[in-house]
């Protein structure tokens, strides 16, 4: 491993590995690869809005009937809790260019506690369809909506939001630790947030991802 020089005194610059020509290489080929482990994400989920599509277009009055069996007004709230979480996010790449880690930590802490009540929300949610019985596939039983392909929405709404969830728990693990970095290690700075943009750039998929899954769902 190299490192950038630092004068005397002040912390060890940011490394960066032997096969890459400087740091801004390496921060180069960093970003690249996210971009590009953000596109096979994309892709993922686009696989399932096609089926979506697919499946609106065979059963148009089921889905608009299943659909409003979804409580719109959680899933607003989610929506503004999830857009102002990639605020924060945003704010915390802003303060690690600025070095001022402490206040990155803060904003990651804000972003965890946004997420971790989007959970908690959909978690509500959940238990309201299990009660219900509007579960997926074999295990539907709700008597209230008995047309053929609401089963196959509220597949389809399990899985995608699952799916989302699951991503959602992963970006709060990986911006959990650039949030322990910062406030253990004080290791971001101008030459040194890549880390941090990189978990950024991942949550705001996890943003994206929610933006698209909460009109296809609940406004049908």
């Amino acid at each position: 491993m190299s490192s950038a020089p630092a004068a005397h005194g002040a912390a060890p610059g940011p490394k960066f590995a032997e096969h890459f020509a400087s740091l801004e290489v390496q921060n180069h080929a960093a970003r690249l690869g996210m971009w590009l482990f953000l596109s096979t994400e994309i892709l993922l989920f686009a696989g399932l809005f096609v089926c979506y599509a697919c499946y609106r277009f065979l059963y148009p009055e089921a889905f608009a009937q299943a659909s409003r069996h979804l409580d719109l007004t959680l899933g607003t709230v989610n929506t503004l809790v999830l857009i102002t979480s990639s605020l924060t996010a945003a704010l915390a790449v802003h303060y690690a260019k600025e070095a001022k880690n402490n206040l990155v930590a803060v904003m990651v802490g804000l972003t965890l506690l946004m997420a971790v009540g989007f959970l908690v929300i959909k978690g509500f949610e959940y238990s309201h369809k299990f009660h219900e019985g509007t579960l997926p596939g074999k295990h539907y039983h709700f008597a209230g909506l008995q047309l053929p392909g609401a089963p196959m929405y509220f597949t389809i709404y399990f899985l995608t939001t699952g799916l989302h969830a699951l991503h959602v728990t992963i970006g709060m693990g990986v911006l959990g630790w650039m949030g322990l970095r910062a406030l253990t290690q004080k290791s971001f700075g101008p030459n040194n947030y890549t880390g941090m943009e990189l978990a950024s750039m991942y949550w705001h998929l996890v943003d994206l991802v929610w933006i698209f899954l909460f009109p296809m769902l609940y406004l049908v």
